[in-house]
């Protein structure tokens, strides 16, 4: 088996192709060009530098949110573009359970954070010690009220995720339970570790059509917002 793995869902861009074994390949980029701009590109150097055959590819897996809603889209087009062309099913995986994903064999408790603006963190809490356990599944909720949820556990915590030092302070000051952080290759998204839990959803028929797939933004974008402010103010 193997799976194209891609994540653009946020400020981290991935490629990825997995097998049940191994990591054949990974292409990671973290750095301010947009995704539309880096995205296809990092997908074709991958299939030079491994000869790689996208018709031989069994499914296509993408970080299908939440995150940036740019890059949700731009991620979902391209893995829902290559789904038809290529007739292969989609594996969506939750954003924040593909980051979580990184850190197997942790200890205690795993949380990802991502800053979604306005004091809040796309988030969720897990475990994965021998298997991977979702305890809270994924959502955007202010910090505040994740350190008390946190709290409220009573074990040790490690973060990871590009919200860690845009709420490192928040975190330092309102937490009682230990905590640590990841270290830094792995403490952002990895489209290997989208591919590596793509690989058990496959197994489990956890697939969907191109013309199925959708981002989940889990929340309405801030141009939605505004509308609808405009709209209750002019009732």
């Amino acid at each position: 088996m193997r799976i194209l793995a891609l994540d653009s869902s946020g400020l981290v861009a991935g490629v990825a192709l997995v097998d049940e074994q191994q990591t054949i390949a990974e292409y990671t980029i973290n750095y301010k060009k947009t995704h539309s701009q880096t995205l296809l590109s990092m997908l074709d150097e991958v299939v030079k530098m491994i000869d790689l055959n996208l018709e031989e590819v069994d499914a296509i897996a993408v970080a299908a949110g939440p995150g940036s809603f740019t890059g949700l889209r731009i991620g979902s087009a391209t893995a829902k573009g290559l789904g038809m062309a290529l007739q292969k099913p989609l594996i969506r995986i939750p954003t924040v359970d593909g980051l979580a994903y990184n850190l197997f064999g942790t200890k205690g408790l795993i949380c990802p954070m991502m800053d979604a603006r306005r004091s809040q963190v796309y988030t969720g809490i897990y475990r994965f010690e021998d298997t991977f356990e979702i305890l809270e599944p994924q959502m955007a909720v202010p910090v505040e009220e994740l350190i008390g949820k946190l709290n409220a556990r009573g074990e040790q915590v490690t973060f990871l995720g590009d919200g860690v030092p845009v709420y490192r302070e928040l975190l330092l000051k309102g937490l009682t339970v230990p905590y640590r952080f990841a270290p830094l290759h792995l403490n952002r998204q990895r489209a290997a570790a989208v591919g590596a839990l793509a690989v058990t959803y496959y197994k489990e028929g956890k697939l969907e059509t191109a013309a199925e797939h959708q981002p989940d933004y889990l929340r309405v974008s801030q141009a939605e917002r505004e509308r609808a402010e405009r709209e209750q103010k002019s009732v």
